[in-house]
């Protein structure tokens, strides 16, 4: 089936959704997680009608565009996204084109997955095609920061038992770590810093961090790379997925070894945190080592607040992380959790999409375990299935994310005939 007529109108579509900033915002009437997640499901599901398909808006938490007949077969997706952040040579919500890429935030993770699959619904209805399966195209508006909106589709609606998520990596995904997000509470009254405070979401790597309460000593914040700006120490990192979290440059890391020249409790933080004491990062096992990323600090009524993010193993139980936390001897908060997928790795599911990729890319694969959470873990028997690219720059949770309009249109053909596959 040739898709390549549905290029550039794809790549329209992903440019109007980057438009709307749907990073979650304050909830309004009906709007849940804000007016931009509103109006981008909204634009989402009208695309999606004027294709012919049926739509549902589960009260602007979740969507979907439902085509088809017979047992129910899951295609999920996001259209929310983390905040921009700073540092961007392309504005993160104006869709531009320069140098064969679409640059935008959700670009990749995960709007363009998300509309690139409508339009593979809508190249293989308008090739005669006749699904023996009802395929439930679900879009969701809260996967960034907690997935209420899943919550609210199982309470309204009934979640099919098998599907994919275009969500992750190729080849595919057969495993994905734990995900925890833990508040860790340091005491430190009378601390050597007035205000310290960075990151601005747990799964994203902290990329600038400040502290208060100066004067400060030049020569040995040149040493950690620090700048003074308006009376506040900065320090500046890079961003990235907090499931990758060598991929980035943690801006806490720095800030609070500057202060642990000179308070010996700022040092056993950095120690715990970083350094790993407790020896959190050598639980392992096939689907690989336990990260821990620090993304998120705030000092208050001496105290500093740390929110980790922590990917544990996906066959280990959730309480072999938590026993080495405690032995912090810092009080803690866990403020997310979803539990491994683990699903069968020479499965008829795991098998399809497997040899879908191999069709297309020519070469012999095996499925893998990430680290990364998707929407696959919400079903029975579910697969993370691109749009990553082995061996490709990612640009997920960074400023100047992008999707290369090359890479739209091999993902048009894989998408298509994976769908094809699994519910002819």
């Amino acid at each position: 089936m040739d898709t390549k007529r549905y290029l550039q109108d794809c790549i329209k579509s992903i440019a109007e959704s980057v438009r709307f900033d749907s990073s979650q915002a304050a909830p309004l009437p009906g709007m849940p997680f804000g007016k931009g997640a509103a109006d981008c499901l909204a634009h989402f599901l009208r695309l999606a009608e004027s294709m012919g398909f049926e739509t549902h808006n589960y009260d602007n938490y979740v969507g979907e565009a439902v085509w088809g007949e017979g047992e129910a077969f899951a295609i999920l997706a996001h259209l929310d996204v983390v905040p921009a952040g700073d540092g961007w040579t392309h504005p993160p919500f104006a869709g531009e084109i320069a140098d064969g890429k679409l640059y935008g935030r959700g670009t990749m993770d995960d709007k363009g997955p998300a509309i690139v699959c409508l339009y593979c619904l809508k190249a293989l209805k308008d090739a005669g095609f006749a699904p023996r399966r009802t395929i439930r195209l679900i879009v969701g508006c809260n996967e960034e920061s907690g997935w209420e909106c899943i919550a609210h589709y199982n309470r309204v609606a009934r979640m099919p038992e098998s599907g994919f998520s275009p969500d992750a990596d190729f080849p595919v995904i057969y495993a994905e770590k734990g995900i925890l997000h833990v508040c860790l509470r340091f005491a430190l009254p009378d601390a050597p810093f007035s205000a310290l405070y960075g990151g601005e979401r747990a799964n994203m790597v902290c990329d600038r961090a400040m502290a208060e309460g100066g004067p400060f000593d030049a020569a040995r914040a040149k040493k950690y790379g620090l700048t003074a700006e308006d009376g506040k120490l900065v320090a500046e990192g890079r961003s990235a997925h907090a499931s990758t979290p060598q991929e980035g440059r943690n801006a806490l890391l720095p800030l609070l070894s500057y202060f642990a020249e000179e308070d010996a409790r700022v040092d056993a933080v950095v120690n715990k945190l970083f350094r790993d004491e407790a020896g959190l990062t050598a639980l392992r096992d096939e689907t690989g080592s336990l990260t821990m990323s620090p993304d998120v600090a705030e000092y208050r009524d001496g105290q500093l607040c740390v929110t980790v993010d922590i990917r544990w193993p996906a066959t280990l139980p959730r309480e072999a992380v938590l026993s080495r936390l405690d032995t912090f001897g810092a009080p803690y908060e866990i403020e997310h959790c979803q539990e491994p997928l683990f699903s069968d790795r020479n499965g008829p599911l795991v098998s399809a999409l497997r040899r879908v990729y191999e069709r297309h890319t020519g070469g012999r694969c095996e499925p893998i375990a990430i680290g990364g959470g998707t929407y696959a873990r919400a079903l029975k028997n579910g697969a993370g299935f691109g749009p990553q690219f082995p061996g490709e720059p990612s640009t997920i949770h960074q400023k100047d994310e992008y999707i290369s309009l090359e890479n739209v249109q091999k993902l048009l053909d894989i998408y298509a005939d994976a769908i094809r596959a699994l519910t002819e």
